[in-house]
């Protein structure tokens, strides 16, 4: 390394040491640790009372629903309005529902409120995620961004990875009760919400558009036109939809597995960990110099560790599976996290951030009724392997599809940046070096 590169070494630490910052990755962390908690004790409590795979599975309809249905209308809003005081109510919104979730876990109410619940949970998500994305630039300066991203990313695997723990051993010293969960989600909801009321962010130059179809729809039509993003985008979400196994993690721990509900806390929080493990391996690696094929044959990886997950009856190497598909898992994520940043002008960010959203919940909230679903007709070990092996097809099938996506080489240096993007270019420009650790805080599998 040349001393010129060396001066050139970007400061680990130069997000944290921006107060704004500070205080939004302090409530993200906390907020994210909360709902990943809510997200197994909900399961969990289903499972007990259901004994369906199917009832599961509804879960992820109910979340996934509502983002779906109101993304565009969503990101415009994002788009148009403070996104900081999208976030405070938002937050608001997820303390109240999580407070009502409490409510109805002491007093048995039926399961359909549960739904009913999470519906209205998936709305405020359909803002919430794509205002907290938006916002973080407007928090710190342009050249601290990926640093801020970074922090984030690390933030968000590890409160996926204690999250679960954290709901399995609440449950457990509860005496089997997942009302106190639904308490510490409420709690940890509300002071994000009022730690966003502190942030100063950037003002930004906003576009004058009125709500039309066409305004809804800037977003999607600026991915579609990224065939390499577009192609990124749909590999992820089709390999987590049929590859996803997560849902059935109760009925794996209790039935297959024959382990308690702190185990089942471990191995929810396992493909996390295997994120975080492999973004530090991946920042202490050169670049890919075959991005493409990387991710490709990461996501088959992936498909392979589903497969093998799915047949193991043995607990330690179900576990060993689940990490080795969360460290393939964040290989993907990696490259779309990059595409979408760099070729985003700031003031398509946050309908471009409605319509990831979009991807990242039919991935991984619908493929949580997929396999539900498959269960419930056949058994929970032919939905799962039958998941991976469609897992593998996606990949032939995108990597096919999508030329552009199979040929990207290495993500080397350029001037090309997200607010200058071209949206209309044909060939695929170089992506501007980032750190491999770089992921993104809203990807939920």
């Amino acid at each position: 390394m040349s001393d010129v590169q060396k001066s050139e070494r970007p400061d680990a630490y130069a997000a944290v040491r921006i107060g704004d910052y500070r205080r939004f990755a302090l409530g993200f962390f906390l907020a994210a640790t909360g709902l990943q908690m809510l997200g197994l004790a909900v399961l969990w409590e289903i499972h007990k009372r259901t004994d369906d795979p199917l009832a599961m599975g509804l879960t992820g309809i109910a979340r996934a629903l509502p983002v779906v249905l109101l993304a565009l209308p969503a990101g415009h809003v994002v788009d148009r309005l403070d996104r900081k005081w999208i976030i405070i109510v938002s937050q608001l919104s997820f303390g109240v529902l999580a407070g009502l979730l409490a409510l109805a876990s002491i007093f048995v109410w039926p399961v359909w409120t549960y739904y009913v619940i999470l519906l209205l949970m998936g709305c405020t998500r359909a803002f919430n995620g794509p205002a907290r994305s938006s916002l973080l630039p407007q928090l710190v300066p342009p050249q601290t961004f990926h640093n801020a991203v970074t922090w984030n990313s690390g933030l968000f695997h590890v409160a996926a990875a204690v999250g679960p723990v954290l709901a399995g051993l609440t449950i457990e010293a509860t005496h089997h009760k997942a009302w106190p969960v639904y308490l510490v989600v409420c709690v940890t909801s509300l002071i994000f919400c009022v730690l966003a009321t502190t942030l100063s962010p950037r003002p930004i130059k906003r576009e004058p558009q009125n709500l039309s179809l066409r305004s809804m729809g800037a977003g999607l039509s600026h991915v579609y036109r990224e065939k390499t993003v577009f192609g990124a985008l749909s590999l992820d979400m089709l390999a987590v939809l049929f590859g996803g196994a997560t849902v059935l993690l109760p009925v794996y721990a209790e039935d297959i597995l024959n382990v308690d509900a702190t185990a089942l806390g471990v191995l929810r929080a396992s493909m996390p960990v295997g994120a975080v493990l492999m973004s530090i391996i991946l920042a202490h690696l050169p670049p890919f110099r075959r991005a493409g094929r990387t991710l490709l044959f990461s996501v088959a990886a992936f498909g392979v560790a589903t497969i093998g997950f799915g047949l193991s009856t043995n607990y330690w190497l179900s576990l060993a599976l689940l990490l080795v598909a969360g460290m393939a898992d964040n290989i993907s994520v990696v490259v779309r996290h990059v595409l979408v940043q760099v070729r985003t002008p700031e003031h398509l960010r946050g309908r471009v951030g409605a319509v990831n959203t979009v991807f990242i919940e039919c991935s991984n909230e619908l493929g949580s009724f997929e396999s539900g679903l498959v269960a419930r007709l056949f058994t929970p070990v032919i939905s799962v392997v039958s998941g991976g092996i469609g897992t593998l097809l996606v990949v032939l099938g995108v990597g096919a599809g999508f030329p552009d996506l199979r040929r990207l080489g290495p993500l080397n240096d350029s001037s090309h940046h997200a607010e200058h993007a071209n949206v209309t270019h044909k060939q695929p420009t170089p992506l501007p070096a980032v750190s491999a650790a770089v992921t993104t805080a809203d990807a939920a599998h």
